[in-house]
């Protein structure tokens, strides 16, 4: 099986990293009982960044590798230590590449040396106790875990950015055409459809430079399949001018290189899309016998239909200087006559953050489906062998609105709700008007939720209040015993008389 040097079309499997898992860990050094939370936050994954290299002008390593994977982030770690970045990837690609979607939409056209394109980006990484430490939660014993990276097929499809594209049948001359021209060494040979990728010249003529591309010889019947068919007419979709290298002296029966010239432009018109462009006609083989004579005899019937006519030969030479100083009219004709597009303005309008618009909510024959960026987000970084981690998602999705919202469309407890991608959402029982553990606890180790009642919290409450009514000799401790004796702490709690 023959190995491909040249591929212009692959479909790639992109997945950015993942982000690091936060940490939960609390400060621990002599002396310092109480250090506080000081778990880091984990890396961000990194992301598949596509990148335009003029070095580059196949698409054969993503033939070969079609799968490619960024690096995860690093998980955080104690004493405020945060996980490393993940490497971001970058891919390398020819230029002109049209990057599109599974379903063909278009994503990107990638034009000029150093054009980027992020096309999967990497996991955000969860955050650790410590910044997730606030005045009503003050020691977490959770942490956020990083958020998996994003993962798509793409297809990238290579059109070769060129000035002018060479067009004829077969064994026409083409490649020893752009070889005498340029520097360009394409493989030459005495049979058809040597050719069979195309190949890019650099050519100067004066003060212009451009560049010129040489595909696969055209039949007739080529939009029918036959031959290469139109596969590779898409290279010369970008060129400002076309040149048809016609043959003088072919030898297959029943071909003349008017009717080989009429040939080529119905296949170019069954393509579509090439009609508006400048045509310039190169009579090749000129050195042979008869060559000369034949192009003497259909020069002014082609000169007729307005396109320029330049007799040539790739191998004297004779000729060339014409062409190239003919070809190199047209580029600058084009190029002087191309619309300069100004850079849009664009302008970032923020959109207003109503909670109605962050999540839908609809019935279905399973419960209950919730849908939207955050609820899925906050999912993805919870910890659910963690009650704590629970509770905090609970509370997220309070504040976001989602109980109100349920309520409104009739939900009843124990109804069962499904938070994300319908493949692998996560069902929770309705269960309203139950305030989540996280923003409720107290200090560490305390839940309000399992105790009505707490004693010591009353008890100093009762002495704050009466530390600005006190004597001038009294203490904080003598306060305190006064209040004992008096049954102050019993007045100020609620829950006194149920004890």
């Amino acid at each position: 099986m023959a190995v491909p040097t040249f591929v212009d079309r692959v479909v790639l499997h992109v997945a950015a990293g993942r982000g690091g898992n936060g940490v939960a860990s609390v400060h621990r050094e002599k002396f310092k009982p109480l250090g506080g939370p000081d778990g880091g936050n984990g890396g961000p994954g990194g992301s598949i960044i596509l990148r335009v290299d003029p070095d580059v002008t196949t698409l054969i390593d993503y033939h070969h590798s079609p799968k490619r994977k960024a690096t995860h982030g690093g998980h955080g770690a104690g004493a405020h230590r945060n996980g490393a970045h993940g490497e971001d990837l970058v891919l390398p690609v020819p230029d002109g590449t049209v990057v599109t979607d599974e379903h063909g939409e278009l994503i990107a056209d990638l034009i000029g040396a150093g054009t980027e394109l992020v096309i999967a980006e990497g996991g955000r990484g969860g955050l650790g106790n410590a910044a997730l430490a606030s005045a009503k939660r003050k020691a977490p014993g959770f942490a956020l875990l990083g958020e998996p990276g994003e993962e798509r097929t793409i297809h990238l499809e290579l059109k070769v950015v060129a000035d002018v594209g060479l067009v004829g049948f077969p064994s026409a001359g083409k490649s020893s055409l752009i070889a005498a021209l340029s520097r360009a060494r394409p493989k030459i040979a005495d049979y058809p459809f040597t050719t069979l990728v195309p190949n890019l010249g650099v050519v100067q003529a004066g003060d212009t430079t451009y560049t010129v591309a040489d595909v696969p010889g055209l039949i007739e019947g080529a939009s029918e399949g036959r031959g290469l068919g139109h596969d590779f007419l898409r290279h010369i979709e970008r060129c400002a001018a076309l040149v048809h290298v016609v043959d003088l002296a072919t030898m297959e029966p029943g071909r003349n290189p008017v009717e080989d010239l009429d040939v080529i432009e119905r296949e170019l018109a069954r393509y579509g899309g090439l009609e508006d462009r400048p045509r310039i006609v190169a009579l090749n083989k000129v050195d042979l016998p008869d060559g000369r004579e034949m192009a003497d005899m259909i020069a002014d019937d082609i000169a007729s239909r307005g396109w320029p006519v330049v007799p040539v030969s790739a191998v004297t030479h004779e000729g060339l200087r014409e062409l190239s100083f003919a070809m190199a009219e047209v580029v600058a004709t084009a190029r002087r006559d191309r619309v300069v597009e100004t850079a849009e303005r664009i302008v970032l309008r923020p959109k207003p953050r109503h909670s109605g618009d962050e999540f839908t909510i609809r019935e279905t024959g399973e419960g209950w489906r919730v849908r939207g960026e955050k609820p899925e987000r906050w999912i993805k970084q919870t910890d659910f062998s963690n009650d704590e981690a629970v509770g905090f998602l609970a509370d997220r999705l309070n504040r976001l609105g989602v109980e109100t919202k349920l309520l409104e469309l009739g939900a009843v407890e124990g109804d069962p709700v499904l938070i994300g991608d319908p493949a692998n959402a996560v069902v929770f029982d309705f269960k309203p008007g139950l305030d989540a553990g996280a923003e409720m606890l107290g200090r560490r180790g305390e839940d309000q939720r399992f105790t009505e009642s707490r004693p010591a919290a009353h008890r100093r409450r009762a002495i704050d209040e009466a530390m600005p009514e006190r004597d001038e000799v009294e203490t904080r401790a003598d306060v305190a015993r006064r209040i004992d004796q008096e049954g102050g702490a019993d007045a100020h709690d609620p829950a006194g008389d149920d004890r």
